[in-house]
């Protein structure tokens, strides 16, 4: 049995990376899809950004990430790193993140520096007469093998997830508890 499942192993692996390629070399410079998420918040945009800055309070909305540990001390800011546990497709796995942007109260960026590269930008911009605030947050993940199918195969996945964890943080912002 394992001397038939070995080639079609090998064929199918062949087919992936020669469709990997394929897709690098259609995309050419422009950049990878981004995963785009959006929700508003009934909260001021100051209220709503000292939720989002809370680093380790981002486990409680993000169903995802099961805790995040800062290597940095002091307050947060640009270059401000840590660690996070997250369950990727059920399997757990730790990702390095770097803030690269943090531009309070409307913009905060992150760099992704393991298995799985890439960065997600969450922006914050007042709305309804500044009682409420528009949340988008955009995010391209990259894994480390087979990274251009990876992309396609992540981002229908994952999106909504990410949009469910931003109803999650609106809940948590709103009512102090992200579970509804």
């Amino acid at each position: 049995m394992i001397r038939r499942l070995l080639p079609l192993a090998l064929v199918s692996a062949a087919a992936a990376l020669a469709i990997d390629r394929w897709l690098a070399a259609r995309r050419g410079a422009d950049p990878a899809r981004s995963m785009r998420m959006m929700v508003v918040v009934d909260a001021p945009i100051e209220e709503t950004w000292s939720v989002l800055a809370d680093v380790p309070m981002q486990a409680e909305w993000m169903a995802e990430m099961k805790r995040v540990t800062l290597a940095t001390p002091g307050p947060v800011g640009v270059g401000t790193r840590g660690t996070a546990l997250v369950r990727v497709f059920g399997v757990p796995m730790v990702d390095p993140v770097e803030v690269v942007e943090f531009e309070p109260p409307t913009r905060y960026a992150i760099r992704h520096h393991g298995l799985v590269s890439g960065g997600g930008v969450i922006t914050l911009e007042p709305g309804a007469g500044g009682r409420t605030t528009i949340v988008r947050w955009d995010e391209v993940l990259r894994p480390a093998v087979l990274p251009e199918l990876g992309v396609r195969i992540i981002a229908p996945i994952l999106g909504p997830i990410f949009q469910a964890d931003l109803h999650r943080f609106a809940r948590l912002v709103e009512t102090g508890s992200a579970d509804g």
